[in-house]
């Protein structure tokens, strides 16, 4: 199991955040949050391209004009086949380690409606078998629309709470993601609600990296602002 960093060693790395902030800022800022307690990471629109992320299947991302807005369009299925049942289409945001974080940024599914209609978060991301991710399913079941964490499994559900799903139409929505360590804490909000769409509380990744993305669908993203604690990746990860 990958090992995480204590409470004590990502203070020691917070004196990085101010050096590697000027390399990492993209484009306009989104809007503030109430996530500002932690230095910004990143702002990113995509007006100067996708060079920062890493798709599991290059030929399938293209940074595109919607509405003559450029935003990262995940096109069509791709040929990347995970170690264990998980998503299968996802771009990460490369040498970014974090451990608290929030994340915000603007969504849209452009696959057909069906159930599990879907757009999926990736975090503590660790290697292709150690992660977590949040699945924003049309319709909750224990498969979908909801926390989940792949452990050198199969991705297993671990929320303690959930909505009944994910409203999804053809327009832009909003999605924030709130990690913290100490705590174990995920929340997960959907548009302007006030408390979250989704919760859990793990503690098994502490550090990881950011991907956006969905399990088997098509969709766009677009605006996504990171404030959070940089931290280095641990020698001992695999």
């Amino acid at each position: 199991m990958p090992a995480g960093m204590t409470r004590m060693a990502i203070a020691r790395k917070l004196g990085l955040a101010g050096a590697i902030l000027g390399t990492l800022w993209l484009g306009v800022p989104a809007p503030p949050s109430a996530a500002d307690e932690w230095p910004l990471v990143l702002s990113e629109d995509f007006s100067q391209g996708a060079e920062r992320w890493s798709p599991t299947d290059p030929e399938v991302w293209r940074v595109e004009l919607v509405d003559e807005n450029p935003c990262y369009r995940l096109l069509r299925p791709g040929n990347y086949r995970p170690p264990h049942r998980s998503p299968l289409h996802f771009a990460l945001l490369h040498n970014v380690y974090l451990a608290d974080f929030t994340l915000e940024a603007r969504v849209r599914s452009t696959s057909r409606d069906y159930p599990h209609r879907d757009m999926c978060l990736i975090f503590g991301y660790q290697d292709p078998a150690h992660f977590y991710y949040i699945h924003f399913g049309k319709q909750a079941d224990d498969h979908a629309n909801q926390v989940f964490i792949v452990n050198a499994a199969d991705r297993a559900n671990i929320s303690l709470h959930s909505t009944e799903g994910t409203p999804w139409d053809d327009a832009w929505h909003r999605v924030k993601l709130v990690r913290r360590i100490e705590e174990g804490t995920i929340e997960v909000y959907f548009d302007e609600r006030d408390t979250p769409a989704m919760r859990a509380c793990d503690h098994t990744f502490s550090w990881g990296q950011i991907g956006l993305g969905s399990f088997d669908d098509t969709g766009d993203w677009d605006d996504v602002t990171i404030h959070g604690l940089l931290v280095e990746r641990p020698q001992q990860a695999p």
